[in-house]
Protein backbone atom coordinates (compact mmCIF):
# COMPACT_ATOMS: atom_id res chain seq x y z
CA UNK A 1 0.00 0.00 0.00
CA UNK A 2 1.28 3.71 -0.63
CA UNK A 3 2.58 5.53 2.42
CA UNK A 4 0.12 8.47 4.06
CA UNK A 5 1.82 11.55 3.45
CA UNK A 6 2.11 13.13 7.26
CA UNK A 7 1.35 16.51 8.17
CA UNK A 8 5.11 17.49 9.65
CA UNK A 9 6.73 15.87 6.53
CA UNK A 10 6.79 18.44 3.94
CA UNK A 11 10.15 17.58 2.20
CA UNK A 12 10.91 14.70 -0.20
CA UNK A 13 14.16 14.07 -2.17
CA UNK A 14 11.82 13.55 -5.17
CA UNK A 15 8.34 15.52 -5.56
CA UNK A 16 6.64 14.37 -8.58
CA UNK A 17 4.18 16.87 -9.54
CA UNK A 18 0.65 14.66 -10.88
CA UNK A 19 -0.22 10.80 -11.08
CA UNK A 20 -0.99 10.15 -14.33
CA UNK A 21 0.50 7.69 -16.69
CA UNK A 22 3.58 10.14 -16.48
CA UNK A 23 4.15 10.49 -12.98
CA UNK A 24 3.53 7.00 -12.38
CA UNK A 25 5.67 5.41 -14.55
CA UNK A 26 8.85 7.91 -13.68
CA UNK A 27 7.93 6.93 -9.26
CA UNK A 28 7.68 3.36 -10.04
CA UNK A 29 10.34 3.29 -12.27
CA UNK A 30 12.87 5.25 -9.28
CA UNK A 31 11.93 3.10 -6.60
CA UNK A 32 12.55 -0.11 -8.91
CA UNK A 33 16.07 1.87 -9.23
CA UNK A 34 16.56 2.87 -5.51
CA UNK A 35 14.22 1.29 -3.21
CA UNK A 36 13.73 3.42 -0.05
CA UNK A 37 14.24 6.59 -2.15
CA UNK A 38 11.86 9.43 -0.86
CA UNK A 39 9.30 9.70 -3.36
CA UNK A 40 6.24 11.96 -3.09
CA UNK A 41 3.62 12.09 -5.68
CA UNK A 42 1.12 15.09 -5.83
CA UNK A 43 -2.12 14.52 -7.62
CA UNK A 44 -5.40 15.43 -6.68
CA UNK A 45 -7.43 12.53 -9.01
CA UNK A 46 -9.27 9.63 -6.89
CA UNK A 47 -9.30 7.75 -10.20
CA UNK A 48 -6.80 6.93 -12.50
CA UNK A 49 -7.51 6.89 -16.18
CA UNK A 50 -6.24 4.92 -19.30
CA UNK A 51 -7.47 7.70 -21.43
CA UNK A 52 -6.02 5.78 -24.47
CA UNK A 53 -8.83 3.26 -24.03
CA UNK A 54 -11.46 5.69 -23.98
CA UNK A 55 -12.09 5.65 -27.84
CA UNK A 56 -11.58 1.60 -27.34
CA UNK A 57 -14.45 1.52 -24.96
CA UNK A 58 -16.50 3.84 -26.65
CA UNK A 59 -16.83 2.32 -29.87
CA UNK A 60 -17.43 -1.05 -28.02
CA UNK A 61 -13.77 -2.93 -28.60
CA UNK A 62 -12.34 -2.90 -24.41
CA UNK A 63 -14.88 -3.17 -21.31
CA UNK A 64 -15.44 0.37 -20.33
CA UNK A 65 -14.08 -1.14 -17.03
CA UNK A 66 -10.85 -1.38 -18.23
CA UNK A 67 -10.23 1.96 -18.86
CA UNK A 68 -10.29 3.43 -14.99
CA UNK A 69 -9.02 2.08 -11.34
CA UNK A 70 -8.82 3.55 -8.33
CA UNK A 71 -5.82 6.20 -8.00
CA UNK A 72 -4.77 4.65 -4.61
CA UNK A 73 -4.37 1.39 -6.63
CA UNK A 74 -1.85 2.66 -9.37
CA UNK A 75 0.88 4.42 -6.44
CA UNK A 76 3.81 2.34 -6.21
CA UNK A 77 4.23 0.92 -2.88
CA UNK A 78 6.93 3.00 -1.01
CA UNK A 79 5.70 6.24 -2.74
CA UNK A 80 3.96 8.87 -0.38
CA UNK A 81 0.29 10.23 -2.19
CA UNK A 82 -0.45 13.60 -1.57
CA UNK A 83 -4.09 14.27 -2.31
CA UNK A 84 -3.71 17.94 -3.51
CA UNK A 85 -2.92 20.04 -6.60
CA UNK A 86 -0.14 22.37 -7.18
CA UNK A 87 -1.19 26.31 -6.76
CA UNK A 88 2.28 27.83 -6.73
CA UNK A 89 5.75 26.95 -8.38
CA UNK A 90 8.66 28.54 -7.02
CA UNK A 91 11.59 26.95 -8.46
CA UNK A 92 14.04 29.26 -6.80
CA UNK A 93 13.06 28.54 -3.38
CA UNK A 94 12.70 24.44 -4.57
CA UNK A 95 8.92 23.95 -3.45
CA UNK A 96 5.53 23.96 -4.82
CA UNK A 97 2.67 25.78 -2.55
CA UNK A 98 -0.72 23.28 -2.82
CA UNK A 99 -4.19 24.68 -3.37
CA UNK A 100 -4.75 23.35 0.39
CA UNK A 101 -2.10 25.96 1.57
CA UNK A 102 0.68 23.02 2.27
CA UNK A 103 4.24 24.02 1.29
CA UNK A 104 6.34 21.14 -0.25
CA UNK A 105 10.05 21.40 -0.32
CA UNK A 106 12.21 18.86 -2.58
CA UNK A 107 15.90 18.29 -4.01
CA UNK A 108 14.23 17.04 -7.30
CA UNK A 109 10.97 17.64 -8.78
CA UNK A 110 9.34 16.26 -11.79
CA UNK A 111 6.60 18.00 -13.66
CA UNK A 112 4.04 15.25 -14.82
CA UNK A 113 0.80 16.85 -14.86
CA UNK A 114 -0.38 16.36 -18.13
CA UNK A 115 -2.33 18.61 -19.91
CA UNK A 116 -5.76 20.94 -19.96
CA UNK A 117 -8.14 21.15 -22.57
CA UNK A 118 -9.37 24.44 -23.55
CA UNK A 119 -12.47 24.01 -24.48
CA UNK A 120 -13.57 27.79 -24.04
CA UNK A 121 -10.89 28.72 -26.95
CA UNK A 122 -13.68 27.98 -29.38
CA UNK A 123 -16.26 29.86 -29.26
CA UNK A 124 -19.69 28.59 -28.65
CA UNK A 125 -18.32 25.24 -27.59
CA UNK A 126 -18.11 24.48 -24.16
CA UNK A 127 -22.26 24.96 -24.11
CA UNK A 128 -23.02 23.39 -27.35
CA UNK A 129 -21.21 19.98 -26.15
CA UNK A 130 -23.23 17.52 -25.74
CA UNK A 131 -25.91 19.15 -27.99
CA UNK A 132 -27.21 19.82 -31.47
CA UNK A 133 -25.00 17.42 -33.07
CA UNK A 134 -21.89 18.23 -31.13
CA UNK A 135 -19.72 15.62 -29.46
CA UNK A 136 -16.19 14.98 -28.64
CA UNK A 137 -14.62 11.79 -27.14
CA UNK A 138 -11.83 13.61 -25.60
CA UNK A 139 -14.68 14.57 -23.05
CA UNK A 140 -14.72 11.57 -20.56
CA UNK A 141 -18.11 12.67 -19.48
CA UNK A 142 -19.56 12.92 -23.53
CA UNK A 143 -17.50 9.20 -24.27
CA UNK A 144 -20.64 7.32 -24.20
CA UNK A 145 -23.04 9.85 -25.54
CA UNK A 146 -20.71 10.57 -28.17
CA UNK A 147 -20.81 6.99 -29.46
CA UNK A 148 -24.65 6.98 -29.47
CA UNK A 149 -24.50 9.50 -31.44
CA UNK A 150 -22.73 8.54 -33.78
CA UNK A 151 -24.56 5.16 -33.55
CA UNK A 152 -27.83 7.45 -34.15
CA UNK A 153 -26.65 9.25 -37.07
CA UNK A 154 -29.13 9.09 -39.83
CA UNK A 155 -27.62 10.69 -42.48
CA UNK A 156 -26.18 14.16 -43.20
CA UNK A 157 -22.58 16.36 -43.39
CA UNK A 158 -20.41 14.75 -40.28
CA UNK A 159 -17.43 16.81 -39.46
CA UNK A 160 -14.52 15.79 -37.80
CA UNK A 161 -12.05 18.72 -36.38
CA UNK A 162 -8.19 18.86 -35.58
CA UNK A 163 -7.28 21.92 -33.95
CA UNK A 164 -4.01 24.07 -34.31
CA UNK A 165 -2.29 23.19 -31.23
CA UNK A 166 -0.15 20.72 -30.45
CA UNK A 167 -2.69 17.63 -28.45
CA UNK A 168 -2.51 14.40 -26.87
CA UNK A 169 -2.60 11.25 -29.04
CA UNK A 170 -2.19 13.03 -32.77
CA UNK A 171 -4.19 9.97 -34.17
CA UNK A 172 -7.24 10.27 -32.54
CA UNK A 173 -9.44 12.41 -34.43
CA UNK A 174 -8.73 10.31 -37.16
CA UNK A 175 -9.26 7.15 -34.67
CA UNK A 176 -12.99 7.91 -33.83
CA UNK A 177 -13.85 9.24 -38.07
CA UNK A 178 -12.54 6.30 -39.37
CA UNK A 179 -14.64 3.89 -36.76
CA UNK A 180 -17.60 6.30 -37.39
CA UNK A 181 -17.72 6.04 -41.07
CA UNK A 182 -17.29 2.11 -40.58
CA UNK A 183 -20.85 2.64 -38.87
CA UNK A 184 -22.07 4.88 -41.15
CA UNK A 185 -21.51 2.41 -43.72
CA UNK A 186 -22.70 -1.05 -41.72
CA UNK A 187 -26.12 0.93 -41.02
CA UNK A 188 -29.20 0.70 -43.72
CA UNK A 189 -29.36 3.61 -45.95
CA UNK A 190 -26.86 5.64 -43.93
CA UNK A 191 -23.81 5.46 -45.61
CA UNK A 192 -24.73 6.62 -48.95
CA UNK A 193 -26.36 9.58 -47.39
CA UNK A 194 -23.73 10.95 -45.40
CA UNK A 195 -20.98 13.33 -46.59
CA UNK A 196 -17.74 12.59 -44.24
CA UNK A 197 -15.39 16.03 -44.06
CA UNK A 198 -12.41 15.92 -42.00
CA UNK A 199 -11.21 19.34 -41.15
CA UNK A 200 -8.01 19.91 -40.08
CA UNK A 201 -6.25 22.96 -39.01
CA UNK A 202 -2.34 21.23 -39.98
CA UNK A 203 -0.82 21.09 -43.21
CA UNK A 204 -1.17 17.27 -44.01
CA UNK A 205 -3.32 14.70 -42.48
CA UNK A 206 0.34 13.02 -40.42
CA UNK A 207 3.35 14.88 -39.69
CA UNK A 208 5.22 12.12 -40.61
CA UNK A 209 5.52 11.90 -44.82
CA UNK A 210 5.42 7.89 -44.64
CA UNK A 211 2.38 7.52 -42.18
CA UNK A 212 0.79 10.63 -44.15
CA UNK A 213 0.64 9.03 -47.21
CA UNK A 214 -0.88 5.78 -45.59
CA UNK A 215 -3.70 7.76 -43.80
CA UNK A 216 -4.04 9.61 -47.65
CA UNK A 217 -5.00 6.40 -49.19
CA UNK A 218 -7.64 5.73 -46.44
CA UNK A 219 -9.02 8.54 -46.93
CA UNK A 220 -9.23 8.30 -50.43
CA UNK A 221 -10.66 4.89 -50.07
CA UNK A 222 -13.12 5.40 -47.76
CA UNK A 223 -14.06 8.89 -50.15
CA UNK A 224 -13.70 11.27 -47.10
CA UNK A 225 -13.36 14.80 -47.48
CA UNK A 226 -10.21 16.44 -46.22
CA UNK A 227 -9.90 20.49 -45.43
CA UNK A 228 -6.68 21.47 -44.19
CA UNK A 229 -5.40 24.23 -42.95
CA UNK A 230 -8.95 24.96 -41.50
CA UNK A 231 -8.71 25.40 -37.63
CA UNK A 232 -12.69 25.31 -35.96
CA UNK A 233 -13.19 29.23 -33.70
CA UNK A 234 -16.99 29.00 -33.27
CA UNK A 235 -19.69 26.75 -33.10
CA UNK A 236 -23.05 28.02 -33.55
CA UNK A 237 -25.09 24.99 -32.59
CA UNK A 238 -28.41 26.17 -32.77
CA UNK A 239 -27.82 26.50 -36.58
CA UNK A 240 -25.35 23.74 -36.82
CA UNK A 241 -23.22 25.82 -38.45
CA UNK A 242 -19.17 25.05 -37.56
CA UNK A 243 -16.92 28.69 -38.41
CA UNK A 244 -13.52 27.93 -39.06
CA UNK A 245 -10.37 29.96 -39.97
CA UNK A 246 -8.64 29.20 -42.71
CA UNK A 247 -5.13 30.02 -42.17
CA UNK A 248 -3.20 28.36 -45.89
CA UNK A 249 0.27 29.47 -45.92
CA UNK A 250 0.50 32.80 -48.70
CA UNK A 251 -3.22 33.52 -48.01
CA UNK A 252 -5.00 35.68 -46.34
CA UNK A 253 -6.78 34.36 -43.25
CA UNK A 254 -10.57 33.96 -44.14
CA UNK A 255 -13.76 32.63 -42.40
CA UNK A 256 -15.37 29.58 -43.60
CA UNK A 257 -19.07 28.35 -42.18
CA UNK A 258 -19.59 25.29 -42.81
CA UNK A 259 -23.32 23.30 -42.06
CA UNK A 260 -23.09 20.30 -40.41
CA UNK A 261 -25.47 17.07 -38.98
CA UNK A 262 -22.80 16.02 -36.35
CA UNK A 263 -19.56 17.56 -35.46
CA UNK A 264 -16.99 16.01 -33.67
CA UNK A 265 -14.93 18.44 -32.16
CA UNK A 266 -11.06 18.16 -30.56
CA UNK A 267 -10.45 20.88 -28.52
CA UNK A 268 -7.69 23.05 -28.61
CA UNK A 269 -4.81 22.05 -25.73
CA UNK A 270 -1.75 23.48 -23.84
CA UNK A 271 -0.18 23.55 -20.14
CA UNK A 272 -2.47 23.66 -17.15
CA UNK A 273 -2.67 27.33 -16.49
CA UNK A 274 -0.32 26.96 -12.82
CA UNK A 275 2.16 25.52 -15.39
CA UNK A 276 1.99 28.34 -17.70
CA UNK A 277 1.84 31.21 -15.21
CA UNK A 278 4.59 29.92 -13.68
CA UNK A 279 8.69 30.39 -14.16
CA UNK A 280 8.63 26.87 -15.21
CA UNK A 281 7.11 27.71 -18.57
CA UNK A 282 8.46 28.35 -21.99
CA UNK A 283 8.02 31.77 -23.43
CA UNK A 284 5.26 31.79 -25.92
CA UNK A 285 2.62 29.28 -27.31
CA UNK A 286 0.84 26.43 -25.14
CA UNK A 287 3.21 27.18 -21.71
CA UNK A 288 4.72 23.87 -21.92
CA UNK A 289 7.66 23.45 -19.25
CA UNK A 290 10.94 23.94 -21.02
CA UNK A 291 13.00 21.12 -20.72
CA UNK A 292 15.97 19.95 -22.72
CA UNK A 293 14.71 17.83 -25.92
CA UNK A 294 17.48 14.98 -25.07
CA UNK A 295 18.03 14.95 -21.01
CA UNK A 296 14.21 16.15 -19.96
CA UNK A 297 16.02 18.09 -17.58
CA UNK A 298 14.38 21.84 -17.05
CA UNK A 299 17.40 23.94 -19.18
CA UNK A 300 17.01 26.80 -16.41
CA UNK A 301 16.42 25.02 -13.64
CA UNK A 302 18.63 22.40 -12.74
CA UNK A 303 16.62 20.41 -10.12
CA UNK A 304 13.32 20.36 -12.43
CA UNK A 305 12.90 17.63 -14.86
CA UNK A 306 9.22 17.11 -16.94
CA UNK A 307 7.80 14.30 -19.26
CA UNK A 308 4.61 13.84 -21.24
CA UNK A 309 1.89 15.74 -22.54
CA UNK A 310 3.38 18.94 -20.14
CA UNK A 311 6.83 19.33 -21.49
CA UNK A 312 8.48 21.19 -24.05
CA UNK A 313 9.87 17.41 -25.55
CA UNK A 314 9.19 18.35 -29.41
CA UNK A 315 7.92 15.01 -30.01
CA UNK A 316 4.09 13.83 -30.33
CA UNK A 317 2.34 13.60 -27.24
CA UNK A 318 1.41 9.85 -26.16
CA UNK A 319 1.72 7.30 -23.72
CA UNK A 320 4.40 5.95 -25.90
CA UNK A 321 6.39 8.64 -25.84
CA UNK A 322 6.31 8.68 -22.22
CA UNK A 323 7.19 4.92 -22.27
CA UNK A 324 10.62 5.95 -23.94
CA UNK A 325 10.92 9.80 -21.81
CA UNK A 326 10.58 7.80 -18.05
CA UNK A 327 13.70 5.50 -18.45
CA UNK A 328 15.66 8.63 -19.66
CA UNK A 329 14.16 10.93 -16.81
CA UNK A 330 14.83 8.02 -14.45
CA UNK A 331 18.81 7.29 -15.29
CA UNK A 332 19.18 11.37 -15.37
CA UNK A 333 17.34 12.21 -12.31
CA UNK A 334 19.37 9.89 -10.45
CA UNK A 335 22.56 10.97 -11.55
CA UNK A 336 21.78 14.46 -10.75
CA UNK A 337 20.76 13.49 -7.48
CA UNK A 338 24.61 11.32 -7.14
CA UNK A 339 26.04 14.16 -9.12
CA UNK A 340 27.22 12.57 -11.92
CA UNK A 341 26.73 13.63 -15.56
CA UNK A 342 23.41 13.18 -17.27
CA UNK A 343 24.39 10.79 -19.70
CA UNK A 344 20.70 9.01 -20.82
CA UNK A 345 18.96 10.95 -24.26
CA UNK A 346 16.10 10.78 -25.50
CA UNK A 347 15.77 10.11 -29.39
CA UNK A 348 12.39 11.43 -29.90
CA UNK A 349 10.76 8.02 -29.89
CA UNK A 350 6.52 7.79 -29.91
CA UNK A 351 3.87 6.13 -31.37
CA UNK A 352 0.11 6.04 -32.37
CA UNK A 353 -1.43 3.22 -32.78
CA UNK A 354 -3.76 4.50 -35.42
CA UNK A 355 -6.97 2.83 -35.88
CA UNK A 356 -7.83 2.61 -39.71
CA UNK A 357 -11.06 0.67 -39.10
CA UNK A 358 -12.92 -2.20 -36.92
CA UNK A 359 -10.22 -4.61 -37.78
CA UNK A 360 -6.82 -2.40 -38.82
CA UNK A 361 -4.34 -0.24 -37.19
CA UNK A 362 -1.08 1.62 -38.49
CA UNK A 363 1.37 1.08 -35.73
CA UNK A 364 3.14 4.35 -36.35
CA UNK A 365 6.50 4.76 -34.37
CA UNK A 366 9.29 7.39 -34.68
CA UNK A 367 11.57 9.59 -34.03
CA UNK A 368 13.50 13.29 -34.14
CA UNK A 369 14.12 12.03 -37.11
CA UNK A 370 11.01 12.38 -38.52
CA UNK A 371 11.54 9.25 -39.67
CA UNK A 372 9.18 5.65 -39.69
CA UNK A 373 10.93 2.89 -36.84
CA UNK A 374 9.86 -0.28 -36.00
CA UNK A 375 9.81 -2.21 -32.86
CA UNK A 376 7.74 -5.30 -34.55
CA UNK A 377 9.79 -5.74 -37.06
CA UNK A 378 7.34 -5.13 -39.62
CA UNK A 379 6.93 -2.47 -41.90
CA UNK A 380 5.06 -0.10 -39.76
CA UNK A 381 3.53 1.76 -42.42
CA UNK A 382 0.93 -0.58 -43.39
CA UNK A 383 -2.75 -1.56 -42.23
CA UNK A 384 -2.38 -4.73 -40.24
CA UNK A 385 -5.11 -7.04 -38.38
CA UNK A 386 -1.98 -8.00 -36.13
CA UNK A 387 -1.42 -4.42 -34.89
CA UNK A 388 -5.63 -3.96 -33.98
CA UNK A 389 -4.86 -6.97 -32.19
CA UNK A 390 -2.50 -5.65 -29.81
CA UNK A 391 -3.97 -2.45 -29.57
CA UNK A 392 -7.23 -3.82 -28.51
CA UNK A 393 -6.15 -6.99 -26.50
CA UNK A 394 -2.28 -6.44 -25.76
CA UNK A 395 -1.98 -2.90 -24.69
CA UNK A 396 -4.51 -2.61 -22.08
CA UNK A 397 -2.87 -5.61 -19.95
CA UNK A 398 0.40 -3.89 -20.49
CA UNK A 399 -0.62 -0.42 -19.24
CA UNK A 400 -1.89 -1.54 -16.06
CA UNK A 401 0.38 -4.90 -15.23
CA UNK A 402 3.45 -3.54 -16.70
CA UNK A 403 3.95 0.47 -17.62
CA UNK A 404 2.37 1.46 -14.47
CA UNK A 405 4.44 -0.98 -11.89
CA UNK A 406 7.64 0.35 -13.69
CA UNK A 407 8.44 -2.54 -16.10
CA UNK A 408 9.33 -2.11 -19.93
CA UNK A 409 11.88 0.28 -19.41
CA UNK A 410 13.81 0.38 -22.85
CA UNK A 411 12.36 2.85 -25.06
CA UNK A 412 11.38 0.93 -27.81
CA UNK A 413 8.82 -0.85 -25.25
CA UNK A 414 6.97 -2.54 -27.48
CA UNK A 415 10.08 -4.91 -28.59
CA UNK A 416 9.23 -8.09 -25.95
CA UNK A 417 6.15 -8.53 -28.15
CA UNK A 418 7.99 -8.30 -31.70
CA UNK A 419 8.34 -12.49 -32.17
CA UNK A 420 4.81 -12.85 -31.41
CA UNK A 421 2.99 -9.63 -33.56
CA UNK A 422 5.53 -11.06 -36.35
CA UNK A 423 4.13 -14.34 -36.54
CA UNK A 424 0.61 -12.83 -36.12
CA UNK A 425 0.99 -10.15 -38.86
CA UNK A 426 0.91 -12.95 -41.54
CA UNK A 427 -2.61 -13.32 -40.86
CA UNK A 428 -3.60 -9.87 -42.64
CA UNK A 429 -2.44 -7.62 -45.69
CA UNK A 430 0.51 -9.84 -46.50
CA UNK A 431 2.08 -8.85 -43.43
Amino acid sequence: MAAAASKDRRHHRVLIVGGGSAGITVAAQLLRARPGLDVAILEPASVHAYQSGWILAGAGLLPYAQTHRPEAAVIPAGAVWIQDRAATFEPEARRVITAAGDTLSYEVLVVATGLKLDWSRIKGLPEALGHHGVVSNYSHPHVAATWKAIRAFRGGTALFTHPATPIKCGGAPQKVMYLADDIFQATSGVGVNTKVIFCSAQAQLYPVEAYNATVERVVERRGIETRLFHNLVEVRAEEKVAVFEVLAEGCEPRREAMAYDLLHVVPPMAAPDVIAASPLAIAGPGGWVEVDRHTCQHTRHADVFALGDVSSLPTAKSLAAVRGQAPVLVANLLAHLDGRPLAARYDGYTACPLITSFHDVVMAEFDYTLQPVSSFLVDPTKERWSMFLVETRVFPWVYWHRVLKGGLHESRFLKPFGPLVRALGLARKGS
